[in-house]
């Protein structure tokens, strides 16, 4: 029996709900102890190290690896989650933006970076996840906690525009996706509202974006440098799709497709 499994998430899925798949699929799985090292979020897919038996208890060793990923970075919105998958609570018309005030910008988060997690993100405080805490309107009760990391290359891959009716169904299709309760109905309504359907009375219009390449420490968010990226340039900035290429040595060109392991 393979300990160590390299799993190409899918977008949509959870780390537990992979689980669950392959105790399905593989028997000699079934009653194996089993648990993941490194949460990827649904809207995220790429790279998932599952531990199964004795590997297990090297959890910690595991979650000690590097990352790297590729984002692409919408701008003109911001969300409460800082990707698709939350509500949009700010839209801004962006003009084609300077590449270089971009590449600028992204150096600015080179070196430690110290960053506030996500509102709705799974770290606990008081016992209770973060996004519970957002869920019931009580994230003025507490304090959230400001992570410390360490990115060690950020760089611009690409830069372009996309049209409205183009962007909604992106974001249509990747919100369907999501398996359990992230409020999609509530999330799909506003983004529909704000995105509305192109037509021969409304001006068609773009939104611009950029794709970028990160390579990370541990407990690096990135939804969490697109939202700050969209705030230094004074535009908004939400993630809009995220691969994990790479965790340590186990990469994604490696890795196996959840529905074949």
């Amino acid at each position: 029996m393979k300990e160590i499994l390299n799993i190409n998430k899918p977008i949509g899925l959870s780390p537990l709900d992979v689980i669950k798949i392959l105790k399905e699929t593989r028997p000699e799985l079934k009653n194996e102890p089993m648990t993941y090292a490194g949460r990827l979020d649904p809207m995220a897919r790429g790279v998932l190290l599952i531990l199964a038996g004795e590997s297990i208890l090297r959890k910690d060793d595991f979650l000690k690896l590097d990352k790297e990923y590729e984002a692409e970075i919408l701008f003109g919105f911001e969300t409460d989650t800082f990707d698709i998958l939350g509500i949009p609570a700010k839209r801004s018309y962006v003009h084609p933006m300077s590449i270089d005030k971009i590449k600028e910008a992204l150096k600015g988060f080179e070196g430690e970076t110290s960053l506030p997690l996500p509102p709705f993100s799974s770290y606990r405080i008081k016992g209770k996840p973060l996004f519970r805490w957002a869920r019931e309107g009580k994230l003025g009760d507490i304090e959230i906690p400001v992570r410390k990391t360490q990115v060690y290359e950020i760089k611009l891959l690409d830069f372009f525009e996309m049209e409205n009716q183009e962007l909604k169904n992106k974001i249509i299709e990747k919100i369907n996706l999501a398996k359990g309760d992230f409020r999609q109905k509530e999330i799909l309504d506003r983004w529909q509202k704000m995105l509305p359907n192109s037509s021969s009375s409304i001006k068609t219009v773009t939104f611009w974006m950029a794709k970028i390449k990160i390579s990370c420490s541990s407990g690096t968010y990135v939804r969490s440098i697109a939202h700050h990226l969209g705030q230094k340039l004074e535009t908004g900035g939400v993630l809009l799709s995220l691969i994990r290429t790479k965790v340590g040595e186990f990469r994604l060109e490696d890795s196996i497709l959840c529905s074949e392991a």
